[in-house]
């Protein structure tokens, strides 16, 4: 069968639709997106919508810079505009009217219809993570599908472009555009003409080398390569595009504004849906680097290039489109059944977010690492309390991407570089993992994370023990886990004063919430001695966490709830670590120590969630979902997640999902597009 069968890949695209629509637990729209996913790959290569609707606003990247992507739709001469919002067009082509939003994990579903004509655009990202070699390339599929609903026959003529803004950091940076083509595709590739490959760092930063691609299957569209206002007018004129292409390059992104401009003439569209696609990727040649090595991504570990990759991605389009629908389909109903329609809705748009905060690139030693990027928080790489709320997502899909997530930080710790005898807290500041960047560096003990990192590590080690049924990852590093569990012995029963993963908060000791999580990491890290044939060891830590559970019993109480600190009466806290406690079957702490949490936390929620602590209004949605989990009910989960779905339904700025918000407006305190919303997963854990 051949993948290229124009007719076969409509008639698949209309069985998609139709599932889409027709799935009981479609997201349709039990809540409000604060943003939408159109284009999740990775921390550079990440684009998204900021209003309800696709034609109120231009596209922009995470951080909140244009990344411009447009289109226009002609049907019967009549001019709309369905992405984008260039105001010079607003007389010519004013927004066609937008019925119907849905995201999944997958895809991102916009629904339009006007002058008899229904148009479904579909933005599919196939993350798919149990194929690292789909989930990895960097390729995003834009497919529009055009039908009659009036009984009438009439012609339609569609437009996208998108701009070198995707390319560069700042605008005035200067761009090169050039035409290319494969065997099967018409390509358009944009980039800087300076190249400087990985030489920065930084969060509010944009990726300025390699290439940005658009291609479309050869004869399926007209191309040109102009400025944005010169191959818009001209569709917008005639429905059709300048007859060459520009060729006043290089020059600077903001003169005019260079645009990959694609057209597909739909002729005569009846009721039956007339479907058109394009692939738009980017190629970054170098990901990362890891203690002064450039790592390649992993999609290009063997040799792959930009062309091959669209090739392959075009070929596979019908059998990954296939894919992702399975995908999003099994997934939401896992999460409607674990924690109800709105619970599954989060978790829809919180699946694209944790992806594209992470890159997947290879090791010198071929080992692959998944590293994530603090976004909008200091822009710290594979920070160890990242993977550690992240966790539960993979915990719940793929073990490997998990192991992977971890590896960066083992690979520093074990490397000679790492000097102290506790976890690391960061490899360095994204895209450069050349060594701690946190708190002073990897010298400086002062704004370290001793006890955090350390049992975070731990107890996701733990994890994925249970999930692979064996110890072999762990055993690649079994003396420096030895070397953390004995640390955790002496620190972490009553933790010195230090940071914690809400370092926001400031420093803190005697941490009775960070007290819990280093006991429930020695009883993991007993368990997995126990699966190792460590006999004695397994015994000796399982003991002393039992021993410590018994202190902090007394040395957390304040009546009917538990302290923030050991030494501050009348406090509170989350007790969000406990939840693996309840999760891995520990039986550490009597099941009283959570009942006495969750019936006070009832008594001290606002409207948008549960603090944090008594200390401050604001809160983590991560933690949340973790302190919702501590109830061993539907009942009480609900009761303390309700405010968290009101919360995404109200907050503001619109941005991608933001984990730090106040509780009594909805507003966002700082944060957004971070990966540790994927700890909203945790639910999902229960077996």
């Amino acid at each position: 069968m051949s993948f290229k069968n124009v007719n076969w890949l409509a008639v698949a695209l209309l069985a998609l639709c139709a599932a889409f629509a027709s799935s009981a637990v479609r997201a349709a729209d039990p809540l409000r997106a604060p943003a939408t996913p159109l284009i999740a790959q990775d921390p550079y290569f990440s684009v998204w919508s900021f209003t309800d609707e696709l034609s109120q606003s231009f596209p922009v990247h995470w951080t909140g810079k244009i990344n411009a992507l447009t289109c226009f739709m002609r049907v019967d001469g009549q001019k709309l505009r369905v992405m984008g919002n260039p105001v010079e067009y607003f007389n010519d082509a004013h927004g066609m009217k937008q019925t119907d939003l849905t995201i999944l994990p997958t895809n991102t579903i916009y629904k339009f219809e006007e002058y008899g004509v229904e148009l479904t655009l579909t933005f599919t990202n196939p993350n798919l993570p149990d194929d690292l070699d789909v989930l990895s390339r960097p390729a995003t599929y834009l497919t529009w599908s055009v039908r009659s609903t009036d009984g009438l026959n009439h012609e339609v003529k569609l437009y996208f472009d998108a701009t070198a803004e995707l390319c560069v950091n700042v605008p005035d940076q200067t761009v090169v555009a050039t035409r290319e083509e494969t065997d099967s595709l018409d390509v358009i590739r944009m980039g800087t003409d300076s190249q400087e490959i990985l030489a920065k760092s930084g969060d509010d930063i944009r990726i300025d080398w390699g290439y940005f691609y658009a291609a479309a299957e050869k004869g399926a569209a007209k191309s040109v390569i102009a400025a944005a206002n010169v191959a818009r007018e001209a569709f917008l004129k005639s429905g059709d595009l300048p007859k060459k292409d520009d060729e006043n390059f290089p020059r600077k992104c903001n003169d005019a504004w260079p645009v990959a401009a694609f057209t597909f003439d739909c002729g005569i569209v009846k009721a039956e849906p007339v479907v058109k696609r394009i692939i738009v990727a980017y190629d970054d040649l170098y990901s990362l680097t890891f203690l002064g090595e450039k790592l390649r991504p992993y999609w290009r570990r063997d040799g792959m290039d930009a062309h091959a990759m669209l090739e392959l991605a075009n070929a596979q389009y019908s059998d990954v489109m296939a894919r992702c629908q399975k995908f999003d389909d099994e997934l939401m109903t896992r999460a409607k059944n674990a924690g109800g329609e709105k619970y599954a809705c989060l978790c829809a748009m919180i699946y694209p977010q944790t992806i594209a905060a992470h890159k997947l690139a290879v090791l010198p030693n071929g080992k692959l690492v998944f590293v994530s990027k603090e976004n909008f928080s200091n822009g710290c790489a594979g920070t160890v309390d990242l993977v550690y709320p992240t966790g539960p997502l993979f915990a719940v899909l793929s073990n490997e991407l998990l192991k992977h997530s971890m590896t960066a930080t083992m690979e520093y710790a074990v490397s000679g570089r790492w000097p102290w005898p506790f976890a690391p807290h960061d490899e360095g500041q994204y895209p450069l993992l050349d060594g701690q960047r946190y708190g002073g560096g990897e010298k400086t003990e002062e704004n370290q994370m001793p006890v955090e990192e350390t049992a975070n590590m731990l107890i996701l080690f733990d994890v994925v023990a249970r999930n692979d049924g064996n110890v072999d990852y762990a055993k690649q590093y079994e003396s420096t886990l030895a070397q953390w569990a004995e640390y955790l012995l002496d620190k972490g029963l009553d933790p010195e004063n230090q940071l914690c993963t809400d370092d926001f908060a400031g420093h803190l000791a005697h941490n009775a919430n960070l007290s819990a999580k280093a006991i429930v990491a020695l009883a993991c890290y007993a368990d997995l001695c126990k699966r190792a044939g460590k006999e004695d060891d397994a015994k000796r830590f399982r003991e002393k966490a039992e021993e410590f559970v018994q202190q902090w019993l007394k040395l957390a109480d304040d009546g009917d709830h538990y302290r923030l600190a050991f030494d501050k009466p009348g406090t509170w806290s989350m007790k969000y670590n406990i939840v693996w406690d309840r999760l891995l079957g520990l039986e550490l702490f009597p099941k009283d120590v959570t009942k006495k949490e969750i019936a006070y936390y009832k008594t001290v929620m606002n409207d948008f969630g549960l603090p944090l602590d008594n200390r401050a209004d604001y809160t983590k949605l991560d933690w949340e979902a973790w302190t919702a989990t501590l109830a061993d009910n539907r009942e009480d989960f609900d009761a303390l997640m309700a405010p968290v779905y009101d919360f995404v339904d109200a907050t503001s700025p619109r941005v991608p999902l933001t984990d730090w918000y106040f509780t009594s407006t909805a507003k966002q305190r700082g944060f957004q597009a971070r990966s540790v919303v994927g700890g909203v997963y945790v639910k999902m854990m229960e077996k």
